[in-house]
């Protein structure tokens, strides 16, 4: 693998310096950053935004020397949208795509690890994605 694609989940543990996530998200990040790329998109950038009023202070945060951006692949919109499907066909009641989705379906298509804290969706919808998450997952 040569990536890891890093959750929102686990990025706004980190800037809003969640009490019971902070130091694991940090530490996670700084473990897949000593061996990985790490990556975002531009759903998981558009999730952490909403704790921030200016653009400038979200780049700061999340710096392109260390998060390179990557597009999300067509490929990975077609899967999020057929997992999506299943999803409410199984009796899920989410109206439009979940952002969950086109992120595990990001990381999927792209042969990715997927850094998260939030498991449950992508192991039933993405159950070949290798995860990076806390043990007690």
């Amino acid at each position: 693998m040569t990536a890891v694609l890093v959750d929102s989940n686990v990025l706004l543990d980190v800037v809003t310096n969640d009490t019971n996530w902070a130091t694991w998200s940090a530490n996670a990040i700084e473990s897949a950053a000593d061996r990985f790329r790490l990556v975002i998109n531009a759903v998981i950038y558009g999730e952490v935004s909403v704790r921030y009023s200016r653009i400038e202070d979200l780049d700061t945060a999340l710096p392109d020397a260390m998060f390179e951006r990557e597009e999300l692949p067509y490929e990975a919109a077609f899967l999020a949208g057929k997992a999506f499907l299943t999803y409410r066909q199984r009796g899920g009641t989410k109206r439009s795509p979940l952002p969950d989705f086109l992120i595990g379906a990001h990381a999927a298509v792209a042969g990715y690890q997927l850094l998260t804290r939030d498991i449950a969706r992508y192991r039933t919808y993405y159950p070949r994605l290798r995860l990076i998450a806390p043990d007690y997952c």
